[in-house]
């Protein structure tokens, strides 16, 4: 068993990949961690980063190289500027020098000091390896594991016994859907009002605010600079950017706003008809994978490639639903939404490079059918059954990127999976769960039996699907 905290399903990070950006990021500023507690941090001379399986594969395309570099350099995700990444990266290639953990000069070639290997490591398909020369000669090699949104792990598990302390220490601990739903029936909870007390156990009430505030503030930002930012997409597929001429279209000329605040306002005055919302859906989903895509800002919800769905079925409650809601209603869905995701990762995976894409965007819009089923005013039972209706028609998705980059088809992915997170809602309030032949917890089963099964060509490997089905030339 293991403690999930809603914060640890919806990070702040770059893009464009949770698992080959930020899991190497973090991964490089917990090596630099764990040297310093060794006190061998002062020792290093020379440094190799060497990527293994999905990590290798698709690599470049996904921006790991970057990461590692940035995660070396002592950056962090959350706080450094966008516009200094770009700067931050030429500046290592150039003078083949690298700030090691923002105070070590230690000399750095990328194309000869990242080494991209196509073997597969036995724990995880996203294996990475950290080898420092030291000045006694020596050298000291740490390996770490990205195992989707964000999560790094290592293959003995030393902190296993610290997540179950943790996890004994919720009032609620939660590995499946039915133990939530008993929870929620002995308490005469809603599913937002269990989680909210596993997290009191980790921090105040105000705490929890601010950290949820910055979570919301930094997806509307996101949707916001996706809606104005024109142009291509980097990386060589020449992908046009298309929330900007949605936003455009489905406001008209003569709207004015100067701020996401505003903005938000401003669409809630549009014309709501049946084709509008579904380009207001898309167009949020698409403006935030647009932005990750660039090497911008997001909340991994659960993942980077899938990073849209969630904020977009948000924003739809916030401009089409219910143009009174507020701080909590926010709250309750990304509580609501962050649980349902980590059963998924408890049950299964949230990993694409272990379960294919049915891991991203079958699992973002499981989480946000429920957390709109709760606002809508649907009964746990319901929240579960619109999670589950959510994944029942992802199973088996691919994960095929075009040139390993996450644009063709992830980007669209997101508006897809975004309407799917509605509608399964709609089907769940409007049925009695009584009825329901599939329950959650045999979903999330389904899933990782599907995942096992699955080829590991179509696992974020760029070599099946329209990976190879489509060339970068023709493109």
């Amino acid at each position: 068993m293991e403690s999930i905290s809603i914060f640890d399903m919806l990070k702040i990070g770059i893009g464009p990949s949770s698992s080959h950006t930020l899991g190497p990021w973090r991964a490089a500023e917990r090596w630099i961690a764990e040297l310093r507690s060794a006190s061998l941090f002062d020792e290093v001379v020379g440094i190799k980063v060497h990527m293994y399986g999905s990590l290798s594969l698709t690599g470049k395309g996904h921006a790991t190289d970057y990461a590692v570099m940035l995660g070396l350099s002592g950056t962090d995700p959350v706080e450094i500027p966008v516009k200094d990444i770009h700067a931050l990266v030429t500046k290592i290639q150039k003078t083949h020098i690298l700030n090691f953990g923002n105070g070590l000069p230690v000399p750095f070639n990328p194309d000869s000091d990242i080494l991209f290997h196509k073997k597969f490591l036995e724990f995880h398909a996203n294996g990475l390896q950290f080898e420092a020369t030291l000045k006694s000669g020596k050298t000291k090699k740490n390996t770490y594991y990205s195992i989707g949104g964000g999560f790094v792990v290592v293959k003995e598990r030393k902190n296993a016994k610290r997540n179950i302390a943790t996890f004994d220490s919720f009032p609620f601990p939660i590995q499946k859907g039915t133990e939530l739903l008993a929870y929620c029936e002995k308490e005469n909870k809603s599913i937002s009002e269990i989680v909210l007390e596993n997290e009191r156990s980790l921090r105040t009430d105000p705490e929890i605010n601010e950290k949820l505030r910055h979570v919301w503030d930094t997806m509307l930002e996101c949707m916001y600079i996706g809606c104005h930012t024109q142009g291509k997409l980097p990386g060589g597929l020449n992908v046009t950017r298309r929330a900007y001429d949605l936003n455009k279209n489905l406001l008209g000329d003569s709207s004015t706003y100067d701020s996401p605040q505003t903005w938000l306002t401003t669409i809630r005055n549009t014309e709501v008809k049946f084709r509008q919302i579904l380009k207001w859906v898309s167009c949020f989903a698409l403006a935030v994978n647009e932005v990750n895509a660039s090497l911008g800002r997001v909340v991994t919800a659960p993942t980077n490639g899938s990073a849209g769905v969630i904020p977009a079925v948000l924003m739809y409650y916030l401009v089409i639903e219910n143009h009174e809601t507020g701080f909590e209603e926010i709250k309750k869905f990304l509580f609501v939404a962050g649980e349902i995701g980590s059963i998924f990762k408890k049950g299964a995976t949230i990993s694409a490079a272990m379960g294919g894409c049915q891991a991203e965007i079958g699992v973002s819009s499981a989480m946000a059918a429920g957390a709109l089923t709760e606002l809508l005013g649907g009964t746990p039972d319901q929240v579960l059954m619109a999670a589950e209706i959510a994944m029942e028609h992802h199973l088996g998705l691919t994960c095929d990127p075009i040139g390993g980059l996450v644009q063709i088809p992830c980007i669209e992915r997101n508006s897809m999976g975004a309407i799917k997170a509605i509608n399964a809602a709609e089907l769940a309030l409007g049925s009695d769960p009584k009825d329901a032949k599939v329950p959650l917890d045999k979903v999330v089963e389904t899933m990782w039996n599907t995942a096992k099964d699955m080829s590991s060509k179509y696992k974020e490997t760029s070599e099946g699907g329209l990976a190879i089905g489509i060339n970068m030339s023709d493109c």
